[in-house]
């Protein structure tokens, strides 16, 4: 399940009630200094707040918080900052342009986007020119002049580009691809690639009918001859003359082009097939919209189910363009291609069933690698060489491979392989090659937690960085000399940005954020643009130069959001009772707490969705609805924890892992010794305690007031996962393999298999417009608890939205019902 990322607005509009507010507290960069609370440490009590919370205002229009700078990156020249900023109700984007020298921001026209410096592009190999796409559209821009050309004026999308060794340019569109000669401007056809099957060459007569006709019939042989002559001199001139474009490749009816990647020399070609049948959906893969245009039940197509999605592997072909020459490349180069990763989980099942599995090798179905996160090609040339790496994963996603391609033999070389009995994870999988070398640098969980390594070709790998911090969003320095990364090395939850030098090792810290933060090194490799935010204050633009001063670019958070005395959570770690260590959690506390007060209080946890998603970390939440939700539970006397339960990113692999085959059941183990925390330091009635999530916190919603009915006296499951079997393919098997090979899994971690424990008020949420978790998932949960005879559940549903809520009377219609749940269950 991907994490929801939700928009925060950053306009000048306020809410008149907030507008007022006393400033108690305003985080800004300089005064981002909290550390996180340790078990043995007091509780800090929050700020009063002068003009307490509604719902109608924390769930009203978010642009009243301000409307964010958002996809920020670097012009060309290093000398300003582009981004673009979209209040939250309009389909439209406005971008602009912010001078580094001065702090001025402009607009941009809509005569002027072409001319912006695109984040997207690719540059030659003395990076004096830059070539890019926009709006269908090739340009190419001097960048010693900023001069720009247009070289295409079309509707038809460009798919590709890039520049090839002596600095012409190649682009391709479906499949084809093309070049243009920077000393002429003409386009040359490089590759004309067809599914179909080859034309037939003429045929000698070989029956003995036809060649009796060419014997004996004079008009037979002779058009016979005539045909082989055309023949002939067809494939003479295609030889012989220099402006004939190249003729096409055949590769069969069979398949589809999924990618296709250019060698810097344009002999070559490496695509991905795929079995062209393979759509990812059938037509029963629909769901109705009640509220159609034209006033009809109208059906939406949606994603397969994991339950009947058979994700095919793919087929990589090799072209020699100079020979015209194809070859299939084979697998068998590949470490483990053939392996039964999934024995001892087939036996299980098969005895589960009564039945025994007789463990074989076979070929696995193998592909291009699918990152969640990044915007990279998993195909990556040498830059000046005919070298090439691709990374590569099997669908039953237990290994991923870095390997080179021999281009002549068509067989594919290990140089890296990743091995996990659970499943690879579908982050932190950045890859390249150091420059004037043979070495790759790539990312890898192998230790553990995601780390830097270095790999020569002829060599062993090397560790870059160790350490028990989660490493990503790598960047090498424009002279090669670093590489950059982000690191959680201080706490899991606060971020900086790191280099280690190449040559001697030495690593370096350039920030020093209490927060979260991403980060664009500027071309001249001196300057770092960051997007940073803190506990109360969302994310800002700013620069800090390697070894200067940080400087806030941007303030779009409205002063009615950054002057109301919001309470910052306190970081705290939870011991686990169930071996897993520590379990962090944001801990908020009601105004005017006394640990000591003989009435205990009640107290609510916030279940976070995504299940791979860091929520407990200092800086601003993504769930900025919860966070003011939070503080307003505060305002109405309730402990309010926000876990990061196994499951969570930025804890490594076991974290990761610690659900594998067991979704439900190791969160739910946290979520209790959460409870037995807040009794023994926060003062809470154990009789008390209420829980509410989205997506997946809806989904451990479920799973806990199902299997540990005793826990929580009420829940809110929000657009909850009640079937995993009904989930998407792509997230569901990581964690539960498929359906077919490992029913056991889904019926472990389904909550409708669990739902007979409920004996707890249950409030259900969701979506109608929903094509991530179907309705489809609450209505069969409905109709299950029914059938059981439970009276304890209600249901709420909204016809017009999605997974992510988009109106503002929507959350509050929602809010509102969870406010009254916990009010009328947890006060009594």
């Amino acid at each position: 399940m991907k994490p929801l990322m939700r928009h925060i607005g950053l306009s000048a509009l306020t809410l008149a009630v907030l507008s007022g507010c006393a400033a108690t507290q305003n985080t800004t960069a300089q005064q981002t200094t909290m550390t996180h609370t340790a078990v043995s440490q007091p509780l800090v009590a929050p700020p009063t707040a002068d003009t307490p919370l509604t719902i109608e205002q924390i769930m009203a229009d978010p642009d009243w918080m301000g409307v964010s700078a958002d996809g920020a990156y670097w012009s060309d020249d290093g000398k300003s900052v582009l981004f673009f900023r979209q209040p939250s109700a309009s389909p439209l984007r406005n971008y602009y342009r912010l001078s580094v020298a001065d702090g001025v921001t402009n607009e941009l026209q809509l005569n002027e986007l072409h001319l912006a410096s695109q984040r997207e592009g690719v540059f030659n190999q003395d990076k004096t020119r830059k070539a890019y796409v926009y709006q269908n559209n090739l340009f190419v821009k001097q960048l010693s002049s900023g001069k720009i050309e247009q070289l295409t004026r079309q509707n038809d999308s460009i798919d590709g580009v890039r520049f090839l060794n002596d600095g012409d340019l190649v682009y391709w569109q479906g499949s084809k691809v093309y070049r243009i000669h920077q000393d002429s401007g003409m386009v040359e056809q490089l590759a004309d690639i067809q599914f179909a099957k080859a034309p037939e060459a003429v045929r000698e007569p070989d029956t003995f009918l036809a060649k009796q006709n060419q014997r004996l019939i004079k008009f037979v042989a002779k058009q016979h001859d005539n045909a082989k002559a055309l023949e002939q001199y067809k494939d003479q001139l295609q030889q012989q003359d220099p402006t004939m474009a190249a003729k096409p490749f055949y590769l069969g009816e069979k398949d589809a082009l999924i990618e296709l990647s250019v060698s810097p020399d344009a002999r070559y070609l490496f695509l991905v097939l795929q079995d062209k049948t393979y759509k990812g959906r059938t037509d029963a893969d629909v769901m109705p919209n009640y509220l159609d245009p034209e006033g009809h039940v109208g059906l939406v197509p949606v994603r397969a189910r994991v339950a009947e999605d058979k994700l095919p592997g793919q087929r990589f072909v090799v072209l020699d363009l100079q020979s015209h020459q194809q070859q299939d490349v084979t697998l068998e180069g590949l470490s483990g291609y053939d392996e039964d990763v999934l024995a001892a989980v087939k036996a299980e099942n098969a005895k589960a069933q009564g039945t025994t599995y007789k463990s074989e090798k076979k070929v696995r179905n193998i592909r291009l690698i699918e990152d969640w996160g990044w915007d990279q090609s998993p195909i990556q040339w040498q830059a000046t060489k005919d070298t090439v790496a691709v990374m590569l994963e099997a669908t039953d996603n237990k290994d991923r491979w870095i390997a080179t391609v021999d281009l002549n033999k068509g067989k594919f070389q290990t140089q890296h392989r990743l091995h996990d009995d659970a499943w690879i994870n579908y982050d932190h999988n950045q890859y390249g090659w150091l420059p004037g070398s043979d070495t790759l640098y790539y990312l890898s969980e192998q230790s553990g937690y995601s780390q830097l390594y270095l790999k020569p070709l002829t060599g062993k790998e090397k560790a870059l960085t160790s350490g028990k911090f989660v490493v990503s969003d790598i960047t090498l320095s424009p002279d090669s000399q670093y590489i950059y990364y982000k690191a959680n090395k201080e706490h899991p939850g606060k971020y900086n940005i790191y280099r280690v030098d190449l040559q001697n090792g030495k690593d370096e810290q350039l920030t020093h954020w209490t927060g979260t933060l991403d980060y664009q090194l500027n071309p001249q490799g001196d300057t770092l643009l960051l997007t940073a935010s803190a506990l109360t204050q969302p994310n800002e633009l700013y620069l800090q130069p390697i070894g200067g001063e940080l400087k806030q670019l941007t303030h779009y958070t409205s002063k009615a959001f950054a002057d109301y005395p919001w309470q910052a959570p306190q970081i705290i770690e939870v011991p686990s009772s169930h071996g897993a260590g520590k379990v962090y959690a944001r801990l908020y506390l009601p105004q005017g707490f006394d640990a000591k007060r003989a009435d205990k209080y009640p107290a609510v946890i916030f279940n976070h969705g995504a299940g791979y998603l860091q929520e407990v970390h200092y800086g601003f939440s993504d769930y900025y609805h919860e966070f003011m939700f939070n503080n307003l539970l505060t305002q109405h006397g309730y402990v309010v924890l926000d876990m990061d339960y196994r499951g969570s990113k930025g804890y490594g692999r076991d974290w990761r892992t610690a659900i594998y085959r067991n979704m439900g059941h190791p969160e739910v183990e946290d979520l209790k010794d959460g409870v037995a925390w807040m009794a023994k330091n926060a003062n809470i009635d154990t009789q008390r305690v209420g829980t509410y999530g989205g997506s997946y916190g809806g989904f451990l919603t479920f799973m806990s007031l199902f299997t540990a009915p005793d826990l929580f006296q009420c829940g809110a499951a929000l657009r909850p996962v009640a079937d995993w079997a009904h989930y998407n393919a792509p997230y569901t098997s990581n964690i539960l393999n498929t359906p077919d090979d490992d029913p056991i899994a889904y019926r472990r971690s389904s909550p409708i298999e669990h739902a007979q424990g409920l004996k707890n008020h249950l409030l259900i949420l969701g979506g109608i417009e929903d094509d991530n978790v179907f309705f489809q998932d609450s209505v069969r949960m409905v109709q299950h608890l029914i059938e059981l005879e439970n009276p304890h559940f209600d249901m709420a549903y909204y016809p017009v939205e999605h997974h992510g809520f988009r109106q503002p009377s929507s959350w509050l219609d929602e809010y509102r019902r969870i406010l009254r749940l916990f009010e009328t269950d947890l006060k009594k």
